[in-house]
């Protein structure tokens, strides 16, 4: 049977694509080359980048084509690839300039572009096209049309890995992935709307847009480490290998989160006004003295009188330094008083055979007639040139140099000094302020420590970058955001969250209340509106869970429905475990997500024998509703849902969350009545997802 249209194209699109992947292979040989005659480290490194930089785009090279009106025909992909020789582009770079079309033209605006052709690999081989028509000049070629692509992209089973949107991405997506940089971008949307997905893609635009950004760094934060290994194959499918991924916890490696604190003390904990809490007590260490200060050296005993040791403070905190470093300052000043009153006491002492003083009352303390005579009776010989030059001290700047020096050195005045004015540590400053010390550190203490420690000056050594990127913003505390605007002089942000998922009690419920304080109106809000993730079904029976918690914020509106109404079973207490067990058995069908409240956990992971922490790529994976954060799978199992409701203040959020992770279907299975926010879901009989 002869060949059909579609046939016929995908046939001349493997012969393009094959070429590509040819152009690429010898690329990957050329830097494979260079790397093994690389004669120096920093050689190295930048073609161990360029190899692993080519080998992350091998799947997918190319996704894309656009047929315009004057002719020419555009190839998009992961990375612009060019013809050896001449350099003809063979391949655009999606972030270029061209590429962008192939997001945002539409038949009422096409942009000069004909048709659109979205290309479908697996490996290096073409399967599927997809192509729209945005003029009436254009001839439509068999295959898929309008959003197929798109939406079998979002239908196709989860792997327990994020992929990229690259090949799918939406208009309302690709306006804010290109927005200009400068200042803070806010990205709000609710589930499903791709925040995650636009983050990263922004990433990938602003470091191939602004190469600056290679070198000051670029960091992405996540809410957990689960998250962080979920999205790590997004940015070198994207030809990024460079950006630092991290949690909030992890900006402080020096600290060991060993505990976890109940929901008001990690509020309390993240409060800004516990900044002022802990400059208040650091300043609380320095001791001015009412009475005067005895400090010995050297046999002798010096008086520190209250007036020098006001000065001494008052010069080092005029400096504006940190404390230890200001410290220092007042060790100066002190011990430049001691070296004053040693040497006027020694020169004071120094008598000739007839007792006359040496010092004989000069105000500025130098050598005057009188002491120059009882000098030469003892036998002191003063030459006449330096007698000529006017009186003389005892000793001269060298002597009184050894003199300070040895003083800084002396045990007992360090002792007096730190008594005055003590060296502090981050850890020593948050746990006296909290009374925890022996308890070890939470989460919530993390930016404790690192507020304190730029406080007393330990923050040596700590990485900055010229772009953050940070994922669930709303989970940060105001603690958090302060430790985080440390990390980022320039202030260049893109931020991803939904007020509507805040779990965190010491969380976000304003933009504008935890930017404002660090960057006053530089700050802009973009809004994802589109669902792609979460079928309609489910989202509708949120919505009394919405409206309840969040009366005013409208929901995503879902472009897909699945037909599978979401489902509730009931059980007891007792047979709660044995029921989620046998549902998650009988369950066939793609990845699914169990999302339990923190007490069923382990004996759920016992019962069916899964991972804690949990493995995303597993088909079963066992999770609590902070964990599930940013996640997606086929299937969701909720479990104890009044569990969830009740474990924190934004225990309704929590539960929003795992509602909100499957992209086919959802089933609920709570021991006694329902919530009510949950009593308008199907009730099932028996454990069948049918």
């Amino acid at each position: 049977m002869p060949d059909s249209g579609i046939d016929r194209e995908i046939g001349r699109e493997q012969e393009y694509v094959a070429a590509l992947y040819a152009r690429l292979d010898a690329l990957r040989g050329e830097a494979a080359g260079r790397l093994a005659a690389a004669g120096d480290r920093e050689s190295a490194g930048v073609w161990q980048a360029e190899v692993a930089r080519l080998d992350a785009v091998e799947e997918g090279l190319c996704f894309g084509r656009l047929d315009m009106d004057d002719g020419r025909r555009v190839y998009i992909g992961r990375l612009g690839v060019f013809r050896s020789g001449d350099g003809e582009p063979l391949l655009l770079d999606w972030r270029v300039p061209v590429a962008r079309a192939f997001y945002t033209a539409t038949a009422a605006a096409p942009e000069g572009v004909r048709r659109r052709r979205r290309i479908t690999t697996r490996g290096r081989t073409v399967v599927a096209l997809d192509d729209e028509l945005l003029d009436r000049d254009g001839a439509l070629d068999d295959g898929l049309v309008g959003e197929a692509a798109l939406l079998a992209a979002v239908t196709v089973e989860r792997t327990g890995r994020m992929h990229d949107i690259v090949t799918t991405l939406q208009a309302e997506q690709d306006r804010i992935i290109r927005h200009e940089p400068g200042g803070v971008l806010v990205v709000q949307g609710g589930p499903g709307t791709g925040k995650t997905a636009v983050a990263l893609h922004r990433v990938a635009y602003l470091l191939y847009t602004r190469p600056h950004l290679r070198t000051r760094g670029v960091l992405v934060v996540g809410p957990s480490r689960i998250f962080l290994d979920y999205i790590g194959q997004v940015l070198p499918g994207l030809g990024e290998n460079s950006v630092v991924t991290a949690t909030i916890g992890d900006l402080r490696p020096d600290v060991e989160i060993s505990r976890v604190d109940p929901p008001g003390i990690a509020e309390l904990k993240g409060e800004a006004v516990m900044a002022e809490r802990l400059a208040a007590a650091v300043r609380s260490k320095v001791r001015t003295p009412d009475q005067p200060v005895y400090v010995g050296f050297e046999q002798q005993v010096l008086r520190l009188d209250p007036g020098d040791c006001g000065r001494a403070l008052r010069k080092a905190g005029r400096a504006g330094l940190p404390h230890n470093q200001a410290r220092l300052v007042f060790q100066r000043e002190i011990v430049e008083v001691l070296t004053r009153r040693l040497i006027e006491e020694m020169e004071a002492v120094v008598l000739t055979g007839t007792g006359e003083a040496i010092d004989g009352g000069s105000p500025d303390g130098r050598l005057g007639e009188a002491d120059l005579r009882a000098l030469a009776a003892a036998g002191v010989v003063i030459e006449q040139d330096e007698r000529d030059d006017g009186p003389r001290t005892l000793l001269d700047e060298t002597d009184r140099a050894g003199l300070r020096d040895s003083m800084l050195a002396d045990t007992g005045i360090r002792t007096v000094l730190d008594a005055l004015w003590p060296p502090l540590t981050p850890e020593r400053v948050v746990s006296d302020l909290l009374g925890e010390r022996a308890d070890g550190w939470s989460a919530a203490d993390v930016p404790l420590l690192d507020e304190a420690a730029s406080l007393i000056g330990r923050s040596a050594g700590r990485a900055t970058f010229g772009h953050v990127v940070v994922d669930e913003a709303q989970e940060l505390s105001e603690m958090d955001w302060r430790m985080l605007m440390r990390r980022c002089p320039t202030r260049s942000m893109t931020l991803v969250g939904d007020l509507a998922q805040t779990g965190n009690p010491a969380g976000t419920a304003s933009w504008d209340r935890v930017l404002r304080p660090h960057v006053r109106d530089r700050w802009r809000l973009a809004r994802l509106t589109v669902n792609y993730r979460t079928p309609s079904e489910i989202m509708a029976v949120t919505a009394d869970l919405l409206a309840a918690h969040h009366p005013g914020t409208p929901p995503p509106r879902s472009v897909r429905s699945t037909g599978e109404p979401p489902w509730r079973i009931g059980t007891s207490r007792a047979d709660l475990v044995t029921t989620v067990a046998d549902l998650a058995t009988a369950h066939a069908d793609g990845q699914l997500g169990i999302i339990a409240s923190s007490p069923l956990i382990e004996p759920l992971a016992a019962a069916l024998s899964l991972a804690n922490p949990p493995d995303l790529t597993g088909k079963v994976v066992l999770l609590t509703a902070g964990q599930a954060k940013g996640l997606e799978f086929d299937s969701v199992l909720i479990a104890d849902p009044a569990g969830i409701l009740g474990a924190a203040p934004h225990g309704h959020n929590d539960l929003y969350v795992a509602m909100t992770r499957a992209t086919r279907r959802l089933g609920v299975v709570h021991p006694g009545p329902p919530p009510a926010e949950l009593a308008a879901l199907r009730e099932l009989v028996g454990c069948d997802w049918s």
